[in-house]
């Protein structure tokens, strides 16, 4: 067995740990992360790649405009293509309940300064001509916000840690973690050894078992998300804005945008229960093609072109889990995201690098503890699709 050794270990290889990974080699920690199959197998190369900050909690605001900046940067830091554009989010809104619930949250929006708004249903059809308005009674239109590649991101991240000095390894799971006096004193994988004072968990659906290795309960379950591209629309772009936005009919969490000359669209199924099931539903592909007849007309002339499967990670309340673990020293986390950790990356990864160093984040993410469910201080995050 190889022997190695490192400051830290970053358990993960999706866009959040190699987000940390960079960040913390960028500080001139000395890094190490382990992913078990390749760099952003996981969740990440399955998302849609949203980019919004249409929350519910203040604090879910500041962390997606912080990430939309760094992502708006990418370019230049840390020196990645990740194609982003901002082309807004399009929220449809089809209940009275569910229109206070969006003017609430565009009230938590506008103290930030996000220009988004409630607009008519009449403005949604300007925005998106796509749309059909049956059973609409408002929108919400959200301009600043964007979207940009998921791989990308990884991969950036990764070349942006590697250059700093960062050892990324592949293809290699966590099996043990050594402790002793309450303290990490090593990560084990299938070929190597790496001492180590200190790890982050990181691993999306998989951060349960990586907690069990250190008595960590991580309140973590997987549920399968599908997502298909149809075939080009052709001829149908005509007359069609440049920078239609990614569209959510909320009520039936329908969701689509462009992607590459076709359209990228999926719902969340609340059929599925929590499994690492990623196998393709052909009632899925049934209930998608009901919901988006209804909503995008359009789709009555297009077939599929390809399609795929991905978990979220998913947290109780719907918020990530980020923080130190208070035994054993020196584990801390970031997971659960609920299908918010390509958007939030940039900004947790600095958050661990400055909770490593001991230093205060941008935010207090105190509310984000693992803590929270045991002293029953949860907030739900309402903005879910």
């Amino acid at each position: 067995m190889q022997e190695s050794s490192a400051e830290v270990v970053v358990i993960g290889g999706g866009v959040v740990g190699a987000s940390i990974a960079f960040h913390l080699a960028e500080a001139d920690v000395d890094v190490t992360l382990v992913e078990k199959s390749e760099l952003g197998a996981g969740s990440t190369s399955k998302a849609a790649g949203g980019l919004r900050t249409i929350f519910s909690d203040d604090l879910n605001i500041e962390i997606a405009l912080r990430s939309i900046e760094a992502y708006r940067n990418f370019s230049l830091r840390p020196g990645h293509d990740v194609d982003f554009k901002v082309h807004g989010y399009l929220i449809l809104i089809s209940k009275e309940d569910d229109l206070k619930n969006f003017q609430e949250i565009v009230k938590c929006q506008n103290k930030f300064g996000i220009s988004s708004r409630i607009i008519s249903v009449e403005e949604a059809l300007i925005i998106n001509p796509m749309i059909s308005p049956d059973g609409l009674i408002a929108a919400l239109y959200s301009p600043q916000d964007a979207q940009c590649s998921p791989e990308g991101a990884v991969m950036g991240y990764a070349q942006g840690a590697r250059r700093r000095g960062a050892k990324i390894i592949q293809g290699e799971g966590v099996r043990e973690i050594e402790i002793a006096a309450e303290s990490i004193g090593a990560v084990i994988t299938e070929r190597r050894r790496i001492s180590t004072s200190t790890i982050v968990i990181a691993a999306g659906v998989w951060s349960p078992q990586i907690g069990e290795l250190v008595g960590l309960t991580i309140p973590v379950l997987p549920y399968k998300r599908e997502i298909v591209i149809t075939d080009p629309l052709g001829q149908h772009w005509s007359g069609l804005p440049e920078t239609l936005p990614m569209t959510i009919d909320f009520s039936s969490t329908l969701s689509w945008r462009p992607e590459g000359g076709a359209l990228l669209i999926g719902f969340s199924d609340e059929r599925v229960d929590a499994s690492f099931d990623t196998t393709r539903d052909p009632r899925y592909i049934e209930k998608l093609a009901e919901l988006a007849l209804h909503r995008i007309p359009i789709t009555s002339e297009l077939g599929i072109g390809k399609g795929w499967a991905g978990l979220y990670d998913t947290s109780p309340d719907n918020n990530a889990l980020i923080g130190e673990a208070r035994s054993p020293r020196r584990v801390l986390y970031a997971t659960g995201f609920s299908g918010h950790g390509v958007m939030q990356a940039p900004a947790v990864g600095e958050i661990i690098r400055d909770l490593y160093l001991g230093q205060q984040p941008f935010v207090d993410t105190s509310p984000l503890s693992i803590d929270r469910f045991q002293e029953e201080r949860t907030r739900r995050e309402s903005a879910v699709f």
